[in-house]
């Protein structure tokens, strides 16, 4: 039985190849749900579904040897995906696009201290 996730776990992807590893992350999913109301009903008769969107603030991204060796600037990432190994499951959020990027200086590092991101969809496989 595999453990908790690590940072090897949690890493960002971009056309199949690994460009960078995360050491946390928080996710937070949305939907617009909206209620229906009848003529003459003091309580709603139905709610419809609405668009889910999913915001992830991902905590220290550091790009891998290949990604920085192909000269990776996490600002010009897009439509790449986030995928999460736990232990019985893969939880992939693909079509991502970055919403803010904050960085702590340090020389030579190609490090993001967090970086925002919102993203389409959401899929979850077994491990």
């Amino acid at each position: 039985m595999k453990g908790f996730p690590t940072s090897s776990d949690i890493y960002l992807e971009l056309d199949g190849r690994k460009v960078a590893v995360v050491q946390s992350y928080t996710a937070k999913a949305v939907k617009s749900s909206q209620s229906v109301e009848a003529f003459g009903e003091s309580e709603p008769v139905a709610t419809i579904e609405g668009q889910k969107k999913y915001t992830l603030e991902l905590t220290r991204l550091y790009a891998t040897d290949d990604a920085v060796s192909d000269g990776i600037n996490f600002y010009e990432l897009k439509d790449f995906s986030l995928v999460i190994c736990k232990p019985d499951r893969k939880v992939i959020y693909s079509g991502c696009e970055w919403s803010a990027i904050q960085e702590d200086g340090q020389l030579n590092a190609m490090v993001a201290e967090k970086v925002t991101v919102v993203a389409s969809k959401r899929i979850e496989t077994g491990a």
